[in-house]
């Protein structure tokens, strides 16, 4: 391989063998792999690296910190990281709020520099009280784990709660900053941290939620998501190199030809390929959603081998680092630096950080099959592993309790291997249940009711940011509503086909509406007597696959009162839904 140091934590042990399971016919996928040739003018002196190393941590040079944002200065102040690697939290979390709220030294650490330690202060909804964004490369938990975190939110009462996110992830809420060095200890001890999950850093890599168990997988991506995450955080030590990035970044590695990892919005995914009888990954970069822009990850031209994904991942952040704007947060995300290089000098850079100072082309030879219907996970399937299967059971919008994250735990241990699987759709997967195991597993209550491995059509396709209740940026509540709309709305049609519907709470997109059939992003609308209320611009269209496409406004600013009857009316016109009172004549 490189010469990086990186341990590799191997997956938890399965207690029967793996069969092998390679596809036996592929196609090539998408769409063009090398990229249209762009001539931009670049001169020299734009390539200069704008950081420099300074004690162990990147800093942004003194020539070029004219004209930056407010987050830069504040990192220029204090390295964030320096709050874990030197134990500054220690002393923080001794401190009283008002203490803390009479330095801007302190204030800024804990409204900015504490999301370097996955912590996020909700000054605007719950003062004092933090959200704590872990990292869980691929999804994958144990029943270890989520009893710890269990415990940790169960004594913040009913400020406390668990959501999955559309990154794999577990964010926990309320959160008090006395408490976070134990439960950072006790995040060590089950083998979890919450390093680098926020702010300027890489978030959570994302792989095939069915990885080492879908008998249709074109690749394992758990040893490559583990030895990502563990090069970014360092084993959970820190890892200045990488967490003073213009913005955050995102990276996933593609396994499956559903393309659960969704790679056409990361800034970095792999695409796995082969080349000359070696398996390697396509690299796409640069897509990303964000209030002002959206766009779709374009092809590097670039193939790299299994052994070089921790030396490309470095060099495109290094690439990143060194020479990305930091001016408007608006236009620091890494596809406004390669709009300015053009592909082909963004290429040259990231070649130039590559042990060996060169790049392969990108192959011909893509793994993923271009057409191939997507797999519904939800509810039961079988595993490569004979005699075992896998259950899909929908979380609704992804929001969990103390007692709820007890009971999926237990339900690992009785009837899996204590494993549990969180998917970018905000559901989970219990891998490895006995075939003869899982009736007694669908006869569990909460499989029953609460967390059904078979929603309805409306439901299994739903996925809502946190919204107001807890976010200072959102404009509208999400989640409650996200449900009750779509309840209201089965009431009026019926839907034959699967719809996927998304809500965000402001035009930062973590609910990823474009992606949707039909998204929902919170505003501030009119009512009939035009006054202020909350509303929410519509998307349609956005589709997710080798044929993936960006949605488009629908409509605008429509009062959330009066969206029941709109998306109906959307369901019926374009999603060949049926309205109820037709289907009861016909019957």
């Amino acid at each position: 391989m490189s010469s990086f140091s990186v341990r590799f934590l191997a997956p938890q042990a399965l207690p029967y063998a793996s069969s092998s399971s390679r596809p036996k016919t592929w196609v090539p996928a998408s769409a063009p792999t090398t990229a249209p040739a762009t001539s931009v003018e670049v001169d020299a002196g734009r390539l200069e690296p704008r950081v420099e190393e300074r004690g162990g941590c990147f800093v942004l040079k003194e020539k070029f910190r004219q004209g930056i944002n407010p987050q830069e200065k504040v990192k220029i102040e204090k390295d964030p990281l320096k709050l874990f690697m030197e134990g500054g939290i220690h002393e923080l979390a001794r401190m009283s709020l008002e203490e803390i709220d009479n330095s801007k030294a302190t204030k800024d650490d804990i409204d900015v520099r504490l999301k370097w330690l996955g912590l996020f202060h909700r000054r605007k909804q719950q003062y004092g009280r933090f959200m704590m964004r872990l990292k869980l490369p691929n999804g994958v938990t144990t029943s270890a784990q989520t009893r710890y975190l269990a415990s940790v939110i169960r004594k913040y009462g009913k400020d406390g709660c668990a959501d999955v996110t559309t990154r794999q992830n577990w964010q926990i809420r309320g959160v008090v900053l006395p408490d976070v060095p134990d439960i950072l200890k006790g995040l060590e001890e089950v083998g979890l941290t919450s390093l680098q999950s926020g702010m300027d850093n890489v978030r959570n890599p994302v792989g095939n939620p069915l990885a080492g168990i879908d008998p249709e997988e074109i690749v394992d991506t758990r040893p490559y998501t583990n030895l990502l995450s563990q090069f970014i955080t360092a084993n959970s030590r820190g890892n200045p190199t990488v967490s003073n990035l213009p913005r955050k970044w995102n990276v996933c590695v593609v396994g499956s030809h559903d393309l659960y990892e969704h790679p056409h919005i990361n800034d970095l995914s792999y695409m796995p390929a082969t080349k000359d009888g070696r398996f390697g990954f396509n690299l796409l970069v640069g897509g990303f959603f964000s209030a002002k822009r959206c766009e779709e990850a374009i092809p590097l031209d670039a193939w790299v081998s299994a052994d070089d994904v921790i030396p490309v991942c470095k060099a495109v952040l290094e690439a990143f680092r060194d020479l990305g704007f930091r001016g408007n947060r608006q236009k620091t995300r890494m596809m406004w630096l390669i709009d300015e290089l053009g592909i082909e000098v963004f290429r040259s850079e990231v070649a130039k950080r590559m042990p060996q100072k060169e790049l392969e082309r990108a192959s011909s030879e893509d793994l993923v099959q271009k057409q191939w219907e997507r797999r519904d996970y939800l509810g039961v399937h079988p595993q490569k592993q004979e005699g075992y299967s896998y259950v899909g059971i929908h979380i609704p919008v992804g929001r969990v309790q103390a007692d709820d994250m007890d009971e999926l735990a237990r339900l690992a241990d009785t009837y899996g291997s204590g494993e549990l699987r969180l998917t970018v759709e905000q559901n989970i997967i219990i891998p490895n249940v006995e075939n003869s195991k899982i009736e007694a597993l669908l006869k569990e209550p909460q499989l029953k009711n609460r967390f059904t491995p078979q929603p309805s059509i409306l439901m299994k396709g739903l996925v809502a940011c946190t919204g107001n209740q807890f976010c200072g940026q959102a404009i509208i509540e999400t989640k409650a509503r996200a449900l009750k709309v779509t309840e209201d709305v089965e009431r009026l049609v019926s839907v034959t086909r699967p719809v996927r519907m998304h809500w965000t709470g402001c035009p930062n997109t973590c609910g990823q509406v474009q992606v949707a059939d039909i998204g929902f992003m919170g505003c501030m609308a009119r009512d009939e007597n035009g006054k202020p209320c909350e509303g929410a611009d519509i998307f349609i269209g956005g589709r997710i696959g080798s044929d993936s496409h960006l949605g488009e406004v629908y409509k605008k600013a429509v009062p959330c009162k009066n969206l029941v009857p709109v998306v109906a009316d959307i369901l019926v016109e374009h999603f060949g839904a049926v309205r109820r009172e037709r289907e009861e004549v016909e019957d």
